[in-house]
C-alpha cells in the first residue's frame, strides 16, 4: 500500500493487519478523531482491552513506546511513533444511543460503534464483542478532584499521525468518527497506510 487509504468522514472500515506489519493512521485534514480496535485474527475472542493497557501502563495518556495489551494480557500492538501525544482510551464509541441521550438527536446518526458493527460483520464480530476503543486523536481530560470527563477538541492538526506496530495477525475496525464534540464540530476523512 504506497498511498493512503482514505476513511470518508462518519464512516469506518476493517482489515487485517499481519504481525510486524506497521499501520500508519493519519488526520488528514486535522481535528478529526478515529476509533480503532483490533482483535487477534486466529483467535476473535481475544480483543484489544482498555482496562488491561491503562492498569500496566499506569496512565491514560498513552502515547509513543506504550504497549497495548488484549483482554488476555497479550501485547497486541505498540505505538511506535505519535505526533500528538494525546488519545483517549476512556470514552466508548458513539452510537445511536450516544447522540439520542447526549446530543437529543430524534432521527440518530448510527456513529462510530454502528460503523464498526457493519465493517467487521463479515469477520464474524457480533455488536457485543465491540469494546471500547482506543480513540486516535481524541482529547478527553479527567478532574482529578471531581472526576469530570471533558471531550475538547483534538490536538492534532492536518498531516498529524500515529504509526502502530503488530505484535501478532491482527483483524482492524477503524472509523472516521461521528460525534460533533470529539470532531470540534466538522466531520473529516482519516487516512490511513500499511507501511511494510
Amino acid at each position: 500500500m504506497d498511498q493512503l487509504t482514505i476513511i470518508p468522514p462518519r464512516s469506518g472500515t476493517a482489515f487485517i493487519l499481519r504481525k510486524g506489519q506497521q499501520l500508519k493512521v493519519v488526520d488528514v485534514e486535522g481535528e478529526q478523531v478515529s476509533d480503532f480496535i483490533c482483535y487477534n485474527l486466529d483467535d476473535r475472542a481475544e480483543y484489544l482491552s482498555s482496562g488491561r493497557t491503562i492498569d500496566y501502563a499506569e496512565t491514560i495518556f498513552l502515547t509513543k513506546g506504550h504497549p497495548f495489551y488484549s483482554n488476555r494480557s497479550n501485547i497486541m500492538f505498540e505505538l511506535v511513533e505519535d505526533t500528538v501525544g494525546r488519545h483517549d482510551f476512556l470514552l466508548t464509541p458513539c452510537s445511536a444511543d450516544t447522540f439520542r441521550i447526549i446530543y437529543g438527536h430524534t432521527h440518530p446518526h448510527r456513529g462510530c460503534f454502528g460503523n464498526l458493527c457493519e465493517a467487521l460483520k463479515e469477520y464474524g464480530i457480533s455488536p457485543d464483542a465491540i469494546p471500547i476503543c482506543f480513540n486516535i486523536f481524541m482529547h478527553v481530560t479527567v478532574n482529578g478532584e471531581t472526576g469530570r470527563v471533558d471531550v475538547l477538541p483534538p490536538k492534532s492538526k492536518a498531516g498529524d499521525y500515529v504509526i502502530l506496530e503488530a505484535k501478532t495477525d491482527l483483524l482492524i475496525g477503524m472509523t472516521a468518527c461521528s460525534a460533533e464534540m470529539s470532531n470540534n464540530y466538522s466531520f473529516k476523512p482519516i487516512g490511513y497506510q500499511i507501511l511494510n
